[in-house]
């Protein structure tokens, strides 16, 4: 097991850095094929190589296309075309440099961060990328400098399309800086592919393939769930979606909470006990959740086949 794993470039909901020690000694020890099937940061993807040495195709798949469109941009452009290009829309934005400039330049300390300087600036370029300004390479730049400057560095469009999230206190400081590049270096590999589709379309099952789920967690609330993103009937598809993979002999690895803030996913608990269940949250260290959990509690576990 590594003893340091690479975070990703995207601030999600939910991510799974802090979880991949206890993920990855549960993943399948043999399988060529990796697929990701709501990749969100495309943590588990960007470390799955490194942990993995059999992998021969990870396969990146979110249906959010801008965020995969800034994976696709990654794995194909160095680091020149990177900073040069970030480094030309911020000047163009006037947007906030603490890195090179510090806080005292802009009359502004870290406690309470830039978002004074930077708010009309970072609403011209909202507003520009809405509006469709962009193209291209600038386009998935312009994307990913709205998430760095953005309220905590969250992802949020809003049911017409449109990027909505305010501005934040923090800018491209030098620890967004190093996670940028380390994540990039990671997928700098031409195993990886990297794709936009609903995952019900997702259907080229193998022996070899390893699918790890990580879908929106249908009893928790996050930006991916707001505009009615995720509900019971996509549960209810996945949990399909998984039984006809397990039948074609591929495996499979379900992450996702059945206790969060006194709810219950009751029909998780139900399909799951055909399959092996396994306890993440830190509190609990067996696989009955019902011994220990309080209904208060948040409770993330892994579903798998194997």
């Amino acid at each position: 097991m590594q003893s340091k794993f690479i975070k990703s470039a995207m601030n999600y909901t939910g991510g799974k850095y802090k979880l991949l020690p206890q993920l990855f000694p549960l993943f399948p020890e043999n399988f060529t094929r990796f697929v990701d099937l709501f990749a969100g940061g495309a943590v588990v993807s960007a470390n799955i190589a490194a942990q993995k040495n059999t992998v021969k195709e990870i396969i990146v798949n979110d249906i959010n296309e801008p965020v995969i469109d800034f994976y696709k941009l990654l794995s194909s452009n160095d680091k020149e075309v990177l900073s040069d290009g970030l480094a030309s829309l911020i000047q163009q934005y006037g947007l906030s440099e603490t890195s090179n400039k510090g806080y005292e330049f802009y009359g502004l300390d870290s406690s309470e961060g830039v978002g004074k300087h930077n708010k009309d600036k970072y609403i011209k370029l909202r507003n520009d990328y809405n509006n469709g300004k962009f193209e291209g390479v600038k386009k998935d730049l312009a994307f990913y400098l709205l998430v760095v400057y953005g309220f905590n560095n969250q992802i949020r469009f809003n049911s017409k399309g449109e990027f909505n999230l305010p501005v934040g206190k923090r800018d491209f400081n030098l620890a967004m800086q190093n996670k940028l590049n380390e994540f990039h270096t990671a997928l700098q590999q031409n195993k990886y592919q990297f794709i936009s589709e609903d995952f019900r379309e997702l259907t080229d099952f193998d022996t070899e393939t390893f699918i790890y789920c990580d879908p929106p967690y249908r009893i928790t609330t996050a930006s991916y769930n707001e505009n009615g993103g995720w509900g019971l009937q996509d549960d209810l598809d996945l949990f399909d979606y998984l039984d006809k993979a397990d039948k074609a002999g591929a495996k499979f690895a379900l992450s996702n909470v059945v206790l969060h803030k006194n709810q219950e996913n009751l029909e998780l608990v139900k399909w799951s006990a055909k399959y092996n269940f396994y306890v993440l949250n830190y509190n609990y260290d067996n696989s009955n959740y019902h011994s220990g959990a309080k209904k208060s509690s948040t409770v993330e576990v892994l579903v798998t086949n194997y």
